[in-house]
């Protein structure tokens, strides 16, 4: 029997309908997949802006002299402690003794004075007092080298000895060679009879890597006298030979740095002999809260720093990654997850947790009374102390434990614009001493002394132009850690180019 024509188009409606709404999602495939190769096509690499001439043509650099100096330096064992009475003073009154005698034309020009104990401020006046000064910082306390390390040394860590190209030992990074830098392009300037455009401050603490007062006693001392710097820098990020966006160089210049406050987690149980345990013990209830509160992690945000520098670095990414970079309104999701494959990229997107103390019975056979961890955050921008507080202490709830402050911790820095004319200064001379290395705004996820200067200036930054690879930068509080003759050079002259200021090349202030 033949089929009527009325049922023969009524049975293929749907799949007429269903080849329109095919066509219809291949047409929007096609716009979007036009519109995002669009999006990449169009970015193009910023110029990095770099002056006219160079600004310091006549700062003559004598590297053997100065990494000798550097390991001289290195020698002053400044080591802080938590326990402040662990510290040797007289090594910090020593290295005082040997900057003023090594740096005489520098401490001629510049004065000198204690801050906050053993902190240092040099105050070098510039030609015009309606400039807003510049601050350079650099830190003379180091951390100790792990005892169990000690033999994993190629040199003595306090050696300073200069062997293949590299001043060895600790604070060759971190921060000695920027603090002997700092002094060296202002004693090559001074000795020359050279005098700044704007004054430039130079601040030294002497208890960064603990508790920071020397600086915060600076910035006190700069805030009541008064001065609002035009820019901060300080240590911090680098430029990285083999960024993972643009598969070579890329200057990262730290715009904000991270939070950070410590919260002591403590269960409490029976005291008893471990032969007749209860149910559950101190150790096993905070065991269960450790997990607890890891499993609380913060989301990942594809926001902030990190996102503004990965979209500096897009233009000078490979295609398909420019093509993720380009169009983030749509793969931000994607681009923060591939980034969390890396710890140190999942750092600068969210609130990290990281339990690292330990406290419970004195002996194995023991069951003690209270059981604690402290838990180290570094609080991502956007968030603050009393948000992890009330986090932590709602992934705790129900169970018999208590969440208490170490200290008062510390809210993350503002984030410094890179639309001022600070910041393009201060790329202008990156390009200088880093000709065609892209540079791009990024999120400190450490801590340095510049988060004390918040109110001294509105534009702090972290940076030093130390060239380093990835696999570099575990020398920092590791095992071997050294600078390169190259980076220590470089280090020169980008703070002797900082000083000589931008009149001195004809740009204006």
């Amino acid at each position: 029997m033949r089929k009527s024509p009325l049922m023969s188009d009524t049975s293929r409606r749907p799949w007429r309908l269903a080849r329109r709404l095919a066509g219809g999602v291949v047409a929007a495939a096609l716009v979007l997949t036009t519109v995002l190769v669009a999006r990449t096509l169009m970015l193009k690499p910023q110029d990095v802006p770099v002056a006219a001439a160079p600004a310091t043509p006549a700062l003559s650099v004598n590297v053997a002299s100065a990494a000798a100096r550097l390991g001289a330096a290195i020698r002053f064992q400044t080591v802080s402690h938590q326990n402040p009475a662990e510290d040797d003073r007289s090594q910090w009154l020593a290295l005082h003794d040997w900057m003023a005698h090594t740096y005489p034309a520098l401490h001629a020009a510049a004065r000198r004075e204690a801050v906050g104990g053993d902190g240092l401020m040099w105050t070098w006046p510039g030609r015009n007092p309606a400039l807003k000064p510049l601050v350079l910082m650099a830190h003379q306390d180091v951390v100790p080298p792990s005892p169990e390390t000690l033999s994993e040394w190629t040199y003595p860590p306090f050696g300073g000895q200069v062997r293949d190209g590299f001043v060895w030992g600790r604070g060759a990074i971190d921060d000695k060679g920027s603090l002997v830098a700092l002094l060296e392009a202002g004693e090559a300037l001074a000795a020359r009879g050279f005098q700044p455009e704007r004054t430039v401050i130079i601040v030294s603490g002497h208890d960064e890597e603990t508790r920071g007062q020397g600086a915060q006693a600076a910035a006190a001392l700069l805030r009541q006298r008064g001065v609002r710097a035009w820019m901060v820098l300080d240590e911090g990020s680098a430029i990285i030979e083999d960024h993972p966006v643009t598969k070579g160089p890329a200057a990262l210049i730290a715009v904000a740095e991270k939070g950070y406050v410590t919260l002591k987690v403590t269960a409490r149980g029976d005291a008893g002999h471990s032969s007749a345990p209860p149910q559950s013990t101190a150790v096993s209830v905070l065991a269960r809260a450790i997990t607890a509160i890891e499993g609380q992690a913060w989301p990942l945000r594809y926001d902030g720093p990190s996102r503004e520098g990965l979209r500096a670095l897009a233009p000078h990414a490979p295609f398909m990654t420019r093509f993720f970079l380009a169009n983030d309104w749509l793969f931000g999701g994607l681009l923060a997850k591939q980034m969390s494959k890396n710890p140190a990229g999942a750092a600068g997107l969210h609130t990290t947790i990281a339990p690292t103390m330990l406290s419970g019975s004195p002996k194995e056979n023991v069951l003690p009374q209270t059981a604690s961890v402290w838990i180290n955050y570094r609080i991502a921008p956007g968030s603050s102390v009393q948000a992890v507080l009330a986090r932590t202490r709602k992934a705790v709830k129900g169970l018999p434990v208590a969440v208490e402050l170490e200290g008062a911790g510390r809210e993350p820095s503002p984030i410094s614009s890179t639309e001022t004319d600070a910041y393009a200064y201060l790329a202008d001379a990156v390009g200088e001493i880093a000709p065609g290395v892209p540079v791009a705004p990024s999120l400190m996820i450490a801590a340095s002394d510049s988060r004390y200067m918040t109110g001294v200036a509105d534009s702090v930054f972290r940076f030093a132009p130390n060239r380093f690879a990835m696999t570099e930068l575990g020398r920092i509080h590791g095992v071997n850690e050294r600078i390169s003759l190259d980076n220590l050079e470089r280090n020169i002259r980008f703070y002797g180019r900082l000083m000589v200021g931008e009149n001195q090349n004809g740009r204006t202030s």
